[in-house]
């Protein structure tokens, strides 16, 4: 009972901050066993608005990539605390809520044309998944990505890629070149935008396909995380 107390003050706290309303709520029964601490599922529910046109076929050539921030902390958070790694620095999760940034983003660029969550699979699936939506070729640059040191660290001592790592407070977007400074500007000015940087753009050759420009000047295929690259988090 304690967690739950703990769990649902923190919850309501998170609420208030993200402007939104907790408005029902459900419990389930599972078999003996088969719960070991506390489970929660919840669900979103908000309204577009008029006019905006947000989708993975949007995508287009000469479209430019932004996220709006440092990526793979959420994921390396989970790992560093799973492994019991003795980091000299502690990660932390990038757990925050969107809405906020996504409106002041529209208010600058009401054409977006594409705008996802980099949760599981990480920036790099959502890279694909648009690619192939779209039958386009996202092409995005590894010295431009946004990552930690620390996270750098934990993936060397994993073998993980921080490109699949998990996040749950980042953002993909996808956007018209000519409005990527004002866009640039309203993220940077929101709190959960400030490290919004552009990490490529979008071509017409190979469709379908994400490409990764390396720091030694070469380019590799991006490919669709296959399974998990570490155990469900999110």
């Amino acid at each position: 009972m304690e967690t739950l107390r703990r769990v649902a003050h923190s919850t309501a706290s998170a609420a208030r901050a993200a402007g939104v309303a907790i408005v029902t709520g459900d419990t389930k029964v599972v078999h003996r066993g088969a719960a070991d601490k506390l489970f929660i599922n919840t669900a979103g529910i908000g309204v577009i608005p008029r006019g905006v046109d947000i989708a993975a076929r949007r995508a287009q050539a000469g479209d430019v990539i932004v996220v709006n921030g440092f990526i793979g902390d959420h994921g390396a958070a989970i790992l560093s605390a799973r492994q019991d790694l003795a980091l000299e620095s502690a990660i932390q999760s990038d757990c925050q809520p969107l809405n906020g940034l996504v409106q002041a983003m529209l208010k600058a660029c009401p054409d977006i044309h594409c705008l996802r969550d980099a949760t599981r699979g990480g920036v790099a699936t959502v890279l694909n998944e648009i690619a192939q939506a779209a039958s386009v070729c996202i092409r995005f640059d590894e010295s431009s990505l946004p990552i930690r040191e620390a996270v750098k660290g934990v993936c060397e001592i994993l073998g993980l890629d921080p490109i699949y790592m998990a996040n749950e407070g980042k953002l993909v977007a996808v956007v018209p070149r000519e409005s990527v400074s004002g866009l640039l500007a309203a993220m940077r000015a929101h709190p959960a935008g400030h490290g919004s940087v552009i990490i490529g753009e979008v071509s017409e050759d190979p469709a379908g396909v994400a490409l990764l420009s390396t720091v030694f000047g070469g380019e590799r295929i991006v490919d669709m995380l296959a399974g998990d690259q570490l155990p469900r988090i999110c």
